[in-house]
Parts: structure tokens; C-alpha cells; sequence
């Protein structure tokens, strides 16, 4: 004979309603509809506490009772619960119940649904057999009233794992279900609902990367794992974009009583960490980058000062040199070896060679930034300019001039700078018969090989147009 249990629950004298674990009623017998005042096409499908509305203690009873349930997969009970009924008024009335949750199991043994029956203990007069009644009643309140002093130890412990600034979760069964996650947890995946939920189903995102699979092997090998700095794509938002995060966690399996399994979640998000220490990497080799060059260019100056044993002459142009090089260096600093300006880069080398005396020099062109190796390069070039018109162009004698000039045009993807740097009212100029370190060096222009450098030695002065790519 088959039993249709559905029909027999329906026409159950006792209240009965079925709930998923995300809490939502799927079904209610008709005494539980008649009790409650209610019928099945306005309850079902909501949530319990939208299609049930209640706040402070009532709220805080019924919610941790359904937790413990979906949390360990045993049966819960509680012995003394007012909660309010709307009645036909449109107000609320408040009755007192005892409850049992019986949670119906998946062939993997995870909560599928959950039974609840309900008994109201309202209005029990004080007479005969109702009199008796009234006194289970007390005494349910009773124990009631014990259970709840014992559980607040618990809630205590949940209240602060819910503000523990590290993430922490509890994931039960096979499919691995969540059955609780605290706020940074919720945080952490864009506060999105968890409870009730499988991982694959509240974190799809995860799936292929391996986490799930993870989970499994935890709970069968019964051991827990360490995550080092993992790399995580997450939905951290309202949008379907991922975000990488990296974090630290242990996943730990865990059992509790008449066989429960699970896995603790608990870990902290390192992402700024590790931003942090890749931008110290990233540092540290620039640095080192930068120190190779500047000791190759010192070595180069060094090779170059001395090359024909010039004694304290080569001592006095080595000098110079660093002290040029030195300069554009501070100047960068300054600028955190972001960028530096042209302007302030072609006044520091001429006054560093020539003087303070502005009258002798023009400057004119656009405010313009140059990446640090153009900078140096431009500021070495500047200072041989510079030194060459003070010892025989035009600052070597009172009535000479420089006119330095720049400007930028566009060439498809990259922007073209153009310096000119031309000498007016010095001695007659010509042409060195071998061309020296300080040429080579002007030649190397802002220090790329997409730079080009042209000097011509007119009788009216020196011209340099440097032209490059920045």
C-alpha cells in the first residue's frame, strides 16, 4: 500500500510547515494555516520572517533555533516562544508556542528541509483539565527561560565572531552548505546571502578555480589546509566584474555530535600586503637599476676627466661633471623619481656652470615633464653646453648670449620634443678637429636611440638642436 504522506500531513490536526534552509516556506497543513491565520498562496515562497514578521527576543529564539538545526542536522527545540499573529483586524495579536525543528536530510547528509511543528499554549484557563494544561505550560516557560540562560554563553561567542576582524565562515556537508558567516566574511564576497546556500551555489565564481574541489578534500582526508597569500577572483560588488584578492585562510574540518561534519573558514584578506610588497619589489629594483647606471655613468665621466693624466684639470671637470649629475639627481628626488620638469632641469645646470646671472640666457617652451633617464641625460647635456660656451662661446666674454628654446609635436602614439640651444655675441666658433667626450656625450641627446643631436658651429655661435622621442 502506498501512503500518500502529504495528504496525511494536510489533514494533520497539528500545525506543520516545511522550510528550505534559506528559510523559505514551500509548504503549511491546513491546521498550521488555520492557527495561524493565513493561507498557503500568501505564505508560500516567502521567507519565514517576511511572511512572519518579528523583532527582539521572539525574532532571536526562533532564528538561533533554525541555525542549531541547519548548523548540526539535529532536531531543536523550544519549550516557550511568544510570537504575534495579525488577526482579522489587521492588528497583531501575541501567542505563546512550543516549537520542534526536524530537519529532513540529503542523501549526503545536509539539511534539505525543515519540519516545523507548533503547539500554541495561549489562553489555557485554570480549571480541570486545562488546568493541567496551564501548568505544563509554566513549566515549559520554565525551562524555556533555563534554556535561554544557557545559550547566551553562544550567543555571546557568535556576537563576537560576527565583529572578529578577521573572516570566518562554517561550511556543513558534502556540498559543503554554509551555516553561518560572520560580517567580514559577507564583506569579503559582496555581502551577498549565504546561509543555506552551497558555496557553488552562493560563490559560483569559485568554482573553477579550484576552491570546491579544495573543500572536498579537506573533509575526506579529514585535514586541514593553509592558504598562503592565494590569489582569489571574487564578486565584491553589484556588478558581475571580478576582483582579485589575496588571502590568508585555514579551512579545518570540525565535528560535532551524531556525526556532524564540516569545515571551519577562517582567515584575513592580505591584499593591501601584498600590493604593498610588490611595490617594495618593484622599488628595490628600480633602485637597483638606478644605481648601476649612475656608477656606469661615473665611471664613464672618470675614464673620460682623467683619460690624457690632466691632473688637478681633470680633477676640476670630474667634479663638475658629478656635481651636474648630482644635481639632476636631487632634483628627482624631490620629485619622488617620478618626473622633472625641463624648465627647472635647464636652470639648475646652467646656474650650476654659469651662474645666477639670468641676463646672459633665454629660456622659452611649454611646461613639459621628462621620465627620470631623459631628465639626467638632459641635465648632463645641458652642463657640457653650458661649460663649452663659458670656456669659448658665448659666456666667455661679457657681451654674450644663449637663447634655449623648446616645443612638442605629435607623432602618432609618441610626443616629439624639439630644444634648441643657440649662442649669439661670443667669440668666432669652429669646428674641433677631433671630437672629445663632452661631444660624444651631447650626441647621446635625452639618452635613447630614438633621440637625434645636431651641432653646427656657425661664425655668429655654437647651434645644438636635440629632437627625440619623450
Amino acid at each position: 500500500m502506498t501512503i500518500d504522506f502529504q495528504r496525511v500531513l494536510a489533514h494533520s490536526p497539528n500545525p506543520y510547515v516545511i522550510l528550505d534552509p534559506s528559510l523559505t516556506i514551500v509548504w503549511a497543513n491546513n491546521a498550521y494555516l488555520a492557527v495561524t491565520g493565513r493561507k498557503l498562496a500568501e505564505i508560500e515562497g516567502k521567507g519565514m520572517f517576511e511572511a512572519f514578521p518579528s523583532e527582539g527576543q521572539s525574532h532571536r529564539q526562533l532564528k538561533s533555533s533554525f541555525e542549531r538545526v541547519l548548523a548540526t542536522g539535529q532536531t531543536d527545540e523550544i519549550a516557550h516562544i511568544p510570537y504575534q499573529i495579525p488577526n482579522a483586524d489587521g492588528r497583531y495579536d501575541t501567542h505563546v508556542w512550543s516549537a520542534t525543528h526536524v530537519p529532513f536530510l540529503d542523501a549526503e547528509g545536509a539539511v534539505e528541509y525543515i519540519l516545523q511543528h507548533t503547539v500554541q499554549i495561549t489562553g489555557m484557563e485554570e480549571s480541570g483539565s486545562e488546568r493541567d494544561a496551564a501548568g505544563v505550560a509554566r513549566r515549559a516557560e520554565a525551562v524555556e527561560q533555563r534554556y535561554q540562560g544557557a545559550t547566551k554563553q553562544l550567543e555571546r561567542f557568535r556576537a563576537l565572531l560576527e565583529q572578529a576582524p578577521g573572516f570566518v565562515a562554517v561550511v556543513s556537508g558534502r556540498r559543503h552548505r554554509f551555516v553561518m558567516a560572520n560580517a567580514a566574511y559577507r564583506q569579503l564576497v559582496g555581502k551577498r546571502e549565504l546561509v543555506g546556500k552551497t558555496v557553488a551555489e552562493a560563490l559560483p565564481e569559485v568554482i573553477d578555480q579550484g576552491f570546491v574541489t579544495l573543500l572536498d578534500k579537506v573533509l575526506e582526508e579529514d585535514r586541514p589546509y593553509f592558504g598562503k597569500k592565494e590569489r582569489v577572483l571574487l564578486k565584491t560588488g553589484d556588478s558581475d566584474e571580478l576582483e582579485a584578492r589575496f588571502l590568508e585562510f585555514i579551512y579545518q574540518p570540525i565535528h560535532g555530535a551524531e556525526g556532524f561534519r564540516g569545515i571551519l573558514v577562517q582567515g584575513h584578506d592580505v591584499t593591501e600586503e601584498v600590493a604593498f610588497e610588490e611595490h617594495q619589489r618593484i622599488l628595490i629594483n628600480e633602485l637597483n637599476h638606478r644605481v648601476k647606471n649612475t656608477l656606469a655613468v661615473v665611471q664613464g665621466l672618470a675614464q673620460q676627466s682623467f683619460r690624457n693624466d690632466d691632473g688637478a684639470r681633470g680633477l676640476e671637470v670630474f667634479t663638475d661633471r658629478i656635481s651636474a649629475l648630482a644635481s639632476a639627481h636631487n632634483l628627482l628626488t624631490e620629485r619622488s623619481w617620478e618626473s622633472a620638469d625641463l624648465r627647472t632641469i635647464v636652470e639648475g645646470s646652467l646656474e650650476a656652470t654659469a651662474g645666477f646671472d639670468s641676463s646672459r640666457y633665454s629660456l622659452d617652451g611649454p611646461a613639459i615633464v621628462l621620465d627620470p633617464q631623459a631628465a639626467v641625460a638632459l641635465a648632463m647635456v645641458v652642463h657640457e653646453l653650458s661649460t663649452n660656451a663659458l670656456k669659448y662661446g658665448a659666456l666667455s666674454n661679457e657681451e654674450g648670449t644663449i637663447d634655449i628654446s623648446w616645443a612638442t609635436g605629435d607623432s602618432g602614439k609618441d610626443t616629439s620634443l624639439i630644444i634648441d640651444w643657440e649662442e649669439r655675441g661670443g667669440p668666432a666658433v669652429n669646428e674641433p678637429s677631433r671630437s672629445g667626450f663632452g661631444t660624444r656625450l651631447i650626441k647621446r641627446g635625452f639618452g635613447n636611440p630614438r633621440s637625434t643631436t645636431q651641432i653646427d658651429y656657425r661664425p655668429t655661435g655654437l647651434h645644438c638642436r636635440i629632437e627625440g622621442r619623450i
